[in-house]
C-alpha cells in the first residue's frame, strides 16, 4: 500500500521587488520533507496585509498542515523536530571556522612551497594567517571592536586609543611574519600585544571570575571570554618566541 500524499498548504511573499527568503526555505523544507506544496503567492503589500489580518498573524511565510497553521518558518523548523537558531545565542562557530579553513590554507600553502602534506612552514603560517583573519574580524567594525575591547583589555583601559590601534597591529604582525620580512618589527609587536592580551583575559576569566562576550572575532561577537581569546594571545607570543629561537635568526 503507498502512503498517501502529504500536502502543505504555503501562503508566501512574492513582490515585484521582493521576494520573500523565509519563503523560499519553508517550501524548501517542505518538498525535502516529501510534501506537495500548494503555493500561494502574495504578490502586493494590500494582499499581504489582508492575509496577515484575516489569519491574525504578523509575519509571512504561513504553513497550513492538514488544515492546522503550522506558522512561520521558525515554527515550521520546530514542527519537524529541527534546530532553531537563537539570536545573540553564545556560539563557537566563527572561530572554528576560523581556524579550520586558515589551518587548511596553511597546509595547502605550505604543500605548494615544500611538497611537504605537513611542515614546519605550514604551522608558522597557520599562526600568522589566523592572526590576519582574526585582524580583519575586528576592522570590519573597529569602533565595535575596541568598545568590547574596553571591558576587559587591562591596557586599553588606561589608553584608550590602544583598543582601536590593537587590530591593525596584529595584522600588521600577522602579515609580516607570513612574509617572513621586518622580523625586527613583527616579533615586539606580537609579543607585546599577545602578552597584554593574554594577561588581560587571565585576569578578567580566571581571576575576576567575569562572564563577558570575547571581542577576538569582533565587536558584534557572540563567542564567551575565556580559551578562544587566552588562545589568540597565547598562539602569539609562540610565534614570536619561536621566530626568535628557531634556528638561522
Amino acid at each position: 500500500m503507498s502512503s498517501p500524499a502529504k500536502t502543505a498548504v504555503l501562503y508566501r511573499m512574492v513582490m515585484p521587488g521582493h521576494t520573500c527568503p523565509y519563503g523560499l526555505k519553508a517550501r524548501h523544507l517542505l518538498r525535502s520533507r516529501g510534501y506537495t506544496v500548494e503555493d500561494h503567492l502574495l504578490t502586493t503589500r494590500e494582499e499581504t496585509d489582508r492575509f496577515k489580518a484575516e489569519h491574525g498573524v504578523a509575519t509571512t511565510p504561513q504553513t497550513f498542515i492538514d488544515g492546522g497553521r503550522i506558522g512561520g518558518y521558525d515554527d515550521l523548523r520546530r514542527h519537524f523536530g529541527l534546530k532553531v537558531a537563537v539570536p545573540k545565542a553564545t556560539t563557537y562557530r566563527p572561530v572554528i571556522v576560523l581556524f579550520a579553513l586558515m589551518a587548511l590554507m596553511a597546509l595547502g600553502a605550505g604543500f605548494v612551497a615544500t611538497g611537504e602534506p605537513v611542515s614546519i612552514l605550514a604551522a608558522e603560517w597557520f599562526v600568522s594567517f589566523s592572526m590576519v583573519g582574526l585582524a580583519y574580524l575586528k576592522l570590519r567594525d573597529v569602533e565595535s571592536f575596541a568598545t568590547m575591547f574596553l571591558n576587559y583589555d587591562l591596557l586599553a583601559k588606561r589608553w584608550v586609543p590602544y583598543g582601536v590601534i590593537y587590530p591593525y597591529a596584529e595584522g600588521l604582525a600577522g602579515l609580516l611574519m607570513t612574509a617572513h620580512v621586518l622580523d625586527w618589527l613583527s616579533v615586539p609587536v606580537a609579543l607585546f600585544i599577545g602578552t597584554i592580551g593574554a594577561v588581560s583575559v587571565f585576569k578578567a576569566v580566571y581571576i575576576d571570575r567575569r562572564e563577558l562576550k570575547c571581542a577576538c572575532v569582533g565587536g558584534d561577537s557572540n563567542v564567551p571570554l575565556g580559551f578562544v581569546s587566552l588562545t589568540e594571545n597565547l598562539m602569539m607570543i609562540a610565534m614570536a618566541v619561536w621566530m626568535i629561537a628557531k634556528p638561522g635568526m
